[in-house]
């Protein structure tokens, strides 16, 4: 997948905007002012490292994060007409954590967490066209991104907290203590932690088609097409072997022999 200029202008048109459009009181104007401090990094970063995962390109990033967050308002609704208590949380505390949940991919405050892979070999066969930037200190994606947040005077609820640290849901074993529980009372007070994840998925299940599903089906078509050509000729040799099996039953043997 390749974005053009344009399309990644407009994302990133698109992000402020849900900014704008959501973001409240004094924190908009904090979050505003930090990612456009690291707007030349964002808008091209990708969002993974490696083509198997999902936007691994420049622009990817930014073009995630939307997707997310237009999925995260329309699971807003489908929740709620299925009866969901949706006054557990608001509206702006889904967008806001939809627009932060990948935050911590952006690295820190000097380096990238992504650099362009230098190994031909890697990126050939494995498809990491990204490699992990080796001066960055490890962190969880979601720690990482709540500290950048904090450390930028840019407050969050307890509710973002919570949902930008589970958006990943069970794939992260560190999610079980909030997502795997058996009480009532150590269960998510509110449903804003499970239509993060849920339209979190949807986004990359989305770009995963989008980008690999083409390949596959032509794949399976090649794979058809040889098939059908394999089927074919072993039939052509099961004919030829049967007719010579009809030819010696019935001249016999012997017959055929004082023949050679």
């Amino acid at each position: 997948m390749k974005l053009s200029a344009e399309q990644i202008q407009s994302n990133w048109e698109i992000f402020t905007n849900n900014i704008e459009t959501y973001i409240s009181g004094d924190r908009k104007e904090k979050l505003l002012k930090f990612y456009s401090k690291f707007q030349d990094r964002l808008m091209l970063m990708p969002a993974s490292h490696k083509k198997e995962y999902h936007n691994a390109f420049p622009g990817g990033y930014i073009e995630h994060v939307n997707r997310v967050v237009e999925c995260a308002l329309k699971q807003y609704d489908l929740w709620k007409s299925e009866g969901c208590d949706m006054s557990t949380f608001t509206k702006e505390e889904l967008v806001f954590s939809a627009i932060n949940h990948d935050l911590g991919k952006m690295g820190d405050e000097t380096h990238e967490s992504y650099l362009p892979q230098t190994d031909k070999w890697r990126r050939e066969k494995l498809g990491e066209d990204y490699m992990h930037n080796k001066e960055i200190a490890f962190a969880a994606v979601p720690d990482r991104g709540l500290f950048l947040l904090q450390q930028h005077d840019v407050k969050y609820t307890f509710n973002e907290m919570v949902a930008i640290q589970t958006h990943d849901g069970l794939y992260d074993i560190a999610n079980e203590k909030y997502l795997k529980s058996y009480m009532p009372e150590t269960k998510p007070r509110t449903a804003l932690p499970f239509i993060l994840h849920f339209a979190d998925m949807m986004a990359a299940r989305i770009e995963f088609e989008r980008e690999w599903l083409p390949k596959f089906k032509n794949n399976l078509d090649g794979k058809k097409e040889n098939y059908t050509l394999n089927t074919n000729s072993k039939k052509s040799n099961a004919n030829t072997k049967n007719k010579a099996l009809g030819t010696i039953k019935s001249e016999g043997l012997k017959n055929i022999f004082d023949k050679l």
